[in-house]
C-alpha cells in the first residue's frame, strides 16, 4: 500500500515538474508534451495517470486571475488532452474521456472559479480536438448538454466560454438545437463580449443572416465589428439580398466608430469589390440597386474615391457616350458637319461619373485653397495637384455645353427607364462653366424646356387625368425638382436672375389658371413650378408684386374642386408665408380654414404650414395678422382637455393659433386619422410641431409657461397611446425629443414634474372619463400608464447638459426648422 502511495506521489511530482516547466514559456510546450506523453506511456495504467494528473491540476481550479503563467498552463493542459499519441492512440482516447469526466464535475461546481476553469479547458479541448478522436457518444452528449446549460450561467465569462465550446457543433444537423439556443439568447444577452462570441459562432444561413445584420446596430463597438467580420468571411455578396447589402453598407460606412467603419470598408473593398466585382466600382453599384438606394451608392463611391480605389483609365470619360459621325469625309474636325449620336448610360454608370466628377472638383478646389494659403514649394505642389484634377475633370466632362444638353435630352427622351440617369446628368451640370454669354443663352433655353416640361399623367377608367408621381414637385419627383433648380441657379447665377426666370415661367403657366381654362394637369404643373420658385427664393425682391401670385393663383387653388390642386396650393401658401416679412391676413385665414374644414390630406398640409409660419414669425405675429389680441385659453391653468370645438368654428374666428392647433389633438385626428394611412397625419404633424415649440420655448415667450406642462402631458400620452403605434415618424421624433428635453433646462424638469399627475390621470382606466372595458383592456391600460410613469422618472434623473452642448442642440433644432 505504501509502495502504491509512493508511486502515486512520484508520478504526481513528475507531472508537476513538467507542468511547472511548461508554464515558463510557450516555446517549451512541444518538447514538454512529448515528455508528458512518455510519462503516461510508462504509467501502470491510464487510470492511475489520470488520477495523478487531475490531482496535480487541482490548484489551477482555485485561481480566478488570468495571469500569463496560468493561461500558459491552461493551453498546455488542453493541448496535451486533445493530442493523440500516434504510438498509443487508445491511451490518448481513454485519458481524454477520463479527463473530460473530471472537468464535467468542475463545470457543475457551485464555485464560480472552478466552473470558469473547467469550462475554459473544455472549450480549449473541443476547439483543438482532431476529427479522428474517439470519444463515446454518451460522454459527448453530456458535455454538450452541460455547455448548453452554462450558456445561461450568471457569470458572463463562463457564458462566453460555453458559447465558444459549442461553436464547433453549431453546424451539425444533429445539434440544431444549439443554433436555436444561440438565436434565442443573443437578443437577451446583456454582456457585449458574450454577444460578440455568439455572433462569431453563428454559421451562414438564411436563419442567421438577418440576425447578424441586425448586430451591425449593436450598442457595442466590438459586436458591430464582429458582425462585419462574419459577413465578410461567411456571406458572399451574391448570397445577400439587395436590402441586406445596402443596409450593411449604409450602417457601416457611417458608423461613429472608426474601427467599425474601417471593418465595413475592408468588407466592401477586399471581399465585394475585389473578389466579386473584379475591382470594378460600376459592377459593385449594380449589386446595390442605386435607383432605389441612391444615398448608399453615393456613400460607396465617396469611400472608394477617398481611399483612392477608383482607377481612371485614359480612355474612360463621359465623352465616350457622345459619338460624332462626320457627314462629309473631307471635312474632318469641322463640328458643323458632324452629327451627334448618344449612347445611353445605365443608372450605375451615371451615378459613378457624377460622383467621380464631384470628387475631382472638390479636390481641385481644396488643393487650390491650400495653394492660396501657403507659399513657396508647398504652394506650387498644391497648385499642380489642383491643375491635374481640373485637367482630368475637363477630360471627363462633355467637350461643350451643347454636347452636355444633347446628352441629357437623349436620356430624357428615352423615357422613364432612364429617368434616374437623366437626373444624375442634370446634377452634373453644376460642374460646367456658363460664364460665356452665348453658352449661357443655350443653357437658359434648355432650362426653360425643363421648366415647361408637362407633368406625366394617365387617364383613369372614368376619363379623369391622374398625375404620375408625388403630385407636388416638378416632374412628380422631389429629387428631380432639386436637380432642375440647382442647374437653373448655376446657369442664372446673377443676383435675382434665378427668381426672375422661374417667375416668368410661373406667370406664363398661370395665365390659363386665371382665365379658368386650365385643366387639372395645367394647374398641377403651374403649382409645381411655383413651389420650386418659393422653395428656392431668398426673398420677395421680384419684378412682379408677390401679392399678385397670391391672389391670382394660390388662394384660388386652395379652393379648387380637385383635392390634389388644393393640397399643392396649400403647401405653396405655407412656403409663401415663410417669405413674407409679416404674414398676410388672407393667407392665414385660408390656412386656418383648410386646417379646420379640409379633408385629412389638406388638413395635414395646412397644419404643417401653420406650424412653420408660426415658428418662423412667432405665434403672436400670426395672431396679429388677424387682429387677435386675446389671451390664449392655454394660459388658464385649469383648462378643459378640448378648449376649441372644430364643429363650432370655421377656422377664421377669434381663436388664437396655438389654441386652434392644440384642438386638433382631440377633434381633428380622432375623426380623420383613419382617412390617411401615411405617416404624415395631422396627429404626427401636431406632435412634431409642439415638440419643437417646447424645445425652443425660450424663443416663444408669447406662449405662456403655464401651458407647457399641458402640452408636454399631451405629447407623453400620445407617445404611449395605441393610436400612434403605426406612426413611425411621430414615434421617432418624440423619442428624440424626450431624450433631450429634460436635459436642456431646469425649467424643463419642473415642467415635467407638473405634467406627471395629468399624464397619469389621462392614462389610468376608470378616471377622467377614461373607459374601462374588459380585464384585459384595463390591464393593458395600466401597463401603459406604469410605463409612462417610469419613463418620466428616468427623464427626471437625466443630468443637465453643459451650456455648450445645450446651445448646439438648440441650433440643430433651429436648422431643421429652417429646412
Amino acid at each position: 500500500m505504501k509502495e502504491q502511495e509512493m508511486a502515486d506521489t512520484q508520478l504526481i511530482r513528475k507531472i508537476a515538474k513538467i507542468v511547472d516547466e511548461a508554464k515558463a514559456s510557450n516555446a517549451t510546450h512541444l518538447r514538454k508534451l512529448k515528455e508528458l506523453s512518455a510519462v503516461r506511456s510508462k504509467s501502470p495504467s491510464v487510470r492511475q495517470f489520470s488520477v495523478a494528473f487531475t490531482k496535480t491540476l487541482t490548484p489551477l481550479f482555485q485561481i480566478l486571475k488570468r495571469t500569463a503563467t496560468v493561461e500558459r498552463v491552461v493551453r498546455f493542459v488542453s493541448a496535451f488532452s486533445s493530442a493523440r499519441d500516434p504510438n498509443d492512440t487508445s491511451a490518448s482516447d481513454e485519458f481524454l474521456e477520463e479527463f473530460l469526466k473530471f472537468l464535467l464535475v468542475g463545470a457543475t461546481a457551485a464555485n464560480k472559479t472552478a466552473r470558469f476553469r473547467a469550462c475554459q479547458i473544455i472549450s480549449e479541448i473541443i476547439l483543438r480536438l482532431p476529427d479522428d478522436s474517439e470519444v463515446s457518444d454518451e460522454l459527448w452528449d453530456e458535455v454538450i448538454e452541460l455547455m448548453k446549460f452554462r450558456v445561461v450561467d450568471k457569470v458572463p465569462l463562463i457564458r462566453t466560454l460555453a458559447v465558444r465550446a459549442l461553436s464547433r457543433f453549431v453546424n451539425d444537423s444533429e445539434n440544431s438545437d444549439i443554433l436555436d439556443l444561440f438565436l434565442e439568447v443573443l437578443p437577451l444577452e446583456q454582456n457585449s463580449e458574450v454577444r460578440k462570441t455568439i455572433v462569431l459562432s453563428l454559421p451562414p444561413s438564411n436563419a442567421t443572416s438577418q440576425v447578424i445584420i441586425d448586430c451591425t446596430m449593436d450598442v457595442s463597438e466590438s459586436v458591430r465589428k464582429a458582425a462585419y467580420c462574419v459577413i465578410a468571411n461567411k456571406f458572399p455578396l451574391q448570397s445577400l439580398s439587395i436590402k441586406h447589402r445596402t443596409a450593411i453598407l449604409q450602417r457601416g460606412l457611417a458608423d461613429r466608430s472608426l474601427a467599425v467603419s474601417k471593418e465595413c470598408l475592408k468588407l466592401m473593398t477586399d471581399q465585394w469589390l475585389v473578389k466579386c466585382c473584379n475591382g470594378d466600382p460600376v459592377q459593385l453599384l449594380k449589386y446595390l440597386d442605386v435607383e432605389t438606394y441612391e444615398s448608399v451608392g453615393e456613400s460607396v463611391m465617396e469611400s472608394l474615391l477617398k481611399a483612392d480605389l477608383v482607377k481612371l483609365h485614359k480612355v474612360e470619360s463621359i465623352q465616350q457616350y457622345i459619338l460624332r459621325t462626320s457627314a462629309n469625309e473631307g471635312s474632318e474636325g469641322d463640328s458643323a458637319d458632324c452629327s451627334v449620336s448618344i449612347r445611353l448610360m445605365e443608372p450605375e454608370v451615371s451615378l459613378y461619373w457624377r460622383m467621380v466628377c464631384k470628387h475631382l472638383q472638390m479636390e481641385a478646389q481644396g488643393k487650390g485653397s491650400d495653394a492660396a494659403a501657403t507659399m513657396g514649394t508647398e504652394a506650387a505642389i498644391y497648385a499642380a495637384e489642383a491643375s491635374d484634377n481640373n485637367d482630368l475633370l475637363d477630360r471627363i466632362l462633355p467637350e461643350t455645353v451643347s454636347d452636355y444638353i444633347d446628352l441629357v435630352k437623349a436620356h430624357i427622351d428615352a423615357g422613364v427607364n432612364y429617368h434616374f440617369a437623366s437626373r444624375q446628368l442634370l446634377l452634373l451640370g453644376e460642374m460646367l462653366d456658363f460664364s460665356d454669354a452665348t453658352i449661357r443663352k443655350i443653357a437658359s433655353s434648355f432650362v426653360q424646356d425643363l421648366l415647361h416640361m408637362p407633368l406625366e399623367h394617365e387617364v383613369d377608367d372614368e376619363g379623369n387625368k391622374v398625375a404620375i408621381g408625388d403630385g407636388i414637385n416638378l416632374g412628380g419627383d422631389r429629387d428631380w425638382a432639386i436637380a432642375v433648380a440647382r442647374l437653373a441657379r448655376k446657369v442664372h447665377s446673377a443676383a435675382g436672375e434665378f427668381e426672375e426666370v422661374i417667375l416668368g415661367v410661373v406667370q406664363e403657366l398661370a395665365r390659363p389658371c386665371r382665365e379658368r381654362t386650365a385643366d387639372f394637369i395645367n394647374w398641377m404643373h403651374c403649382l409645381a413650378v411655383t413651389g420650386l420658385l418659393l422653395e428656392n427664393a431668398k426673398s420677395f425682391h421680384w419684378a412682379v408684386e408677390p401679392t399678385e401670385l397670391l391672389q391670382s393663383l394660390l388662394l384660388p387653388g386652395a379652393k379648387h374642386v380637385h383635392l390634389d390642386v388644393q393640397r399643392v396650393s396649400v403647401r405653396c401658401l405655407g412656403l409663401f408665408g415663410l417669405l413674407e416679412n409679416k404674414p398676410s391676413e388672407e393667407l392665414i385665414k385660408q390656412l386656418r380654414i383648410s386646417y379646420v374644414k379640409g379633408p385629412s390630406p389638406i388638413s395635414t398640409v395646412a397644419c404643417k404650414a401653420l406650424f412653420d409660419i408660426g415658428m418662423w414669425h412667432g405665434p403672436q405675429e400670426v395672431d396679429r395678422a388677424l387682429g387677435l389680441n386675446l389671451s390664449s385659453q392655454l394660459e388658464v391653468d385649469a383648462m378643459p382637455s378640448d378648449p376649441v370645438n372644430f364643429s363650432e368654428t370655421d377656422g377664421a374666428s377669434n381663436i388664437k393659433l396655438v389654441d386652434l392647433l392644440y384642438a386638433g389633438f382631440t377633434t381633428n385626428n380622432r375623426a380623420r386619422a383613419l382617412e390617411n394611412d401615411e405617416n404624415e397625419s395631422v396627429q404626427a404633424v401636431l406632435g412634431e410641431g409642439f415638440a419643437k415649440i417646447l424645445l425652443l420655448s425660450e424663443k416663444y415667450p408669447s406662449i405662456p409657461a403655464s401651458s407647457h406642462p399641458l402640452l408636454l402631458s399631451k405629447l407623453i400620452s400620445l407617445y404611449f397611446s395605441n393610436e400612434s403605434k403605426d406612426l413611425q415618424r411621430l414615434k421617432q421624433c418624440l423619442s428624440v425629443f424626450f431624450e433631450h428635453y429634460a436635459s436642456l433646462s431646469e425649467n424643463h424638469k419642473k415642467c415635467l414634474s407638473k405634467a406627471f399627475i395629468p399624464v397619469m390621470r389621462s392614462m389610468w382606466p376608470g378616471i377622467d372619463d377614461n373607459p374601462g372595458g374588459s380585464s384585459y383592456t384595463v390591464s393593458n391600460m395600466r401597463k401603459h400608464a406604469i410605463q409612462a410613469s417610469r419613463f418620466m422618472l428616468q427623464m427626471m434623473q437625466t443630468p443637465l447638459y453643459a451650456r455648450g452642448l445645450k446651445q448646439r442642440m438648440i441650433m440643430v433644432v433651429m436648422d431643421h426648422q429652417k429646412s
